[in-house]
Parts: C-alpha cells; sequence; structure tokens
C-alpha cells in the first residue's frame, strides 16, 4: 500500500492495532523500500506503522540518495528538502512525531544522521546502522538543539568493506563529546 500525497515513492504498512506512532524506514544505495519489507514483520511491533521510502535517485535498478563523493552535498540536500515536505506531512494529524522513529541503513544512514539531526521537530529516536556523517562539524552547527543524544543508536560492523568502521566511529566521537 502506498501512501499518497507525499514527494517520495514509498510503501506504508499500516500498524495492527490503531496507532500513530511511525517507523520512517531509509534504504541504502542501490537498494529500495522492497530491500526492507522483512523488517517490520521481524519487528513485531503490533503498534507500530511503517513507511518505507524510495530514494529519489536512480541508482541501476534500485535507488540513491545522493551521488557517490566527492559529489554527495547536492543529493543530500535535495533528499532533505523532499523528507522534510514528506514528514512534515505525515506528522500534521496522522502521526506523532514524539512517538516515531528515523530509521536509516548505510545511505540512509547518512540521511538519519544529516536530516535526521537538522529536522525542525524532534523523534523519539533515530537508528543509523552502518552509515557515516557527511560533514561532521557543520552538522553540529547546524542541528537542531532540541535533538538529544540519548535517541540515538549507531552501529556499524567492524568488517564492512565498503563503509570503513573507523572513520564511523570517529565521527560518532565528535558527536558524543558534544553532547556530553
Amino acid at each position: 500500500m502506498k501512501y499518497q500525497n507525499l514527494e517520495l515513492q514509498n510503501q506504508f504498512i499500516p500498524s495492527k492495532v490503531p496507532s500513530k506512532k511511525l517507523m520512517i524506514i531509509l534504504h541504502g544505495r542501490g537498494d529500495s523500500s522492497d530491500g526492507f519489507l522483512g523488517f517490520p514483520p521481524f519487528l513485531a511491533l503490533d503498534d507500530m506503522n511503517y513507511i518505507l521510502f524510495d530514494a529519489p535517485f536512480e541508482y541501476f535498478t534500485g535507488h540513491s540518495w545522493y551521488q557517490l563523493p566527492p559529489d554527495q552535498l547536492p543529493g543530500i540536500e535535495y533528499s532533505s528538502k523532499l523528507l522534510t515536505k514528506d514528514l512534515d506531512t505525515l506528522f500534521e494529524s496522522d502521526f506523532n512525531v514524539s512517538e516515531s522513529f528515523l530509521f536509516g541503513f548505510s545511505q540512509g544512514a547518512l540521511l538519519t544522521f544529516e536530516f535526521g539531526a537538522r529536522y525542525h521537530k524532534v523523534l523519539a529516536g533515530y537508528i543509523a546502522i552502518s552509515g557515516y556523517i557527511y560533514d561532521a562539524p557543520t552538522l553540529l552547527e547546524e542541528m537542531n538543539p532540541n535533538v538529544n543524544a540519548h535517541n540515538w543508536l549507531c552501529t556499524h560492523g567492524t568488517s564492512d568493506p565498503v563503509l570503513p568502521y573507523e572513520t564511523s566511529k570517529e565521527q560518532i566521537k565528535t558527536l558524543t563529546r558534544w553532547w556530553f
């Protein structure tokens, strides 16, 4: 099922019991919302709604949120603009921002940091899996001051051949030094 009137293509999975909770899921480069359809049943949260977004740019048989280095910034900014419009629409009346989560994997994790930390509304939580931060010092300057460090879960595999663990680890240390 698709959620209508949004900028980004999506798949919406309603909660099994009435709820205004929402998990926003952002996939990685080359993937799509289809790649995460098994995630909601795995979590088995009957009171959680899910919206799985497709990134705006085509990338082989899937999608991408931004171009590869060194040209990431225009795509990050464009994707963030679309996410702002769509989340503002979703949080107008259908869902509670204070009970909602932003989940991103790989490129989606970067958007969780770069968009989520700057978004003018504060979500219940942010989950970034195997990603990195485009520009940690600028993010610290521009982030929403109400976003709380305790609402973040960031994980990364130590043997990731695509995104080096040490780079992500140092970026998270930069953020946590500022938060604490």
